[in-house]
């Protein structure tokens, strides 16, 4: 059964992280997607914006696909419905990602057994913006 890493390797993730690959990111004001990620970029994170139907996101390129980046990425932020998260697990493995990060309410166990075969850490259920603001403040 899966357990997500505790709150001190999750606080060192967040610390040890720069770059950020979105997938499914949205441009709309009303997504959780864009203000997480916005706020994860004010905090000093490079953010990779991934959605095959957007060109660009707050002046960033927006890119079709996790294999496009030409950056090597720390964190895969997945923002799509659980059913439709899997192919991203081996999109993950073979960028060579540190973690995979299922946003809140998104939940894959065969994602979590690919990945962490693999070496990948995966979070599950989880808002990433939450976490980094409770290491934050400390806790």
């Amino acid at each position: 059964m899966f357990s997500n890493p505790s709150t001190g390797e999750i606080r060192m993730i967040l610390k040890e992280s720069k770059t950020i690959a979105v997938i499914g990111i949205s441009d709309r004001e009303d997504r959780a997607s864009k203000y997480v990620s916005e706020y994860m970029q004010s905090e000093g994170y490079a953010i990779y914006p991934v959605n095959p139907n957007i060109d660009e996101w707050n002046g960033i390129k927006a890119f079709d696909s996790l294999a496009d980046i030409p950056v090597k990425i720390d964190i895969v932020d997945v923002f799509r419905r659980s059913s439709q998260v899997l192919p991203l697990a081996g999109d993950a493995v073979d960028a060579g990602v540190n973690v995979i990060w299922l946003q809140q309410g998104v939940v894959n166990e065969k994602v979590a057994d690919i990945a962490s075969k693999a070496g990948i850490i995966v979070i599950m259920d989880s808002c990433i913006m939450v976490e980094h603001k409770s290491m934050k403040l400390g806790f």
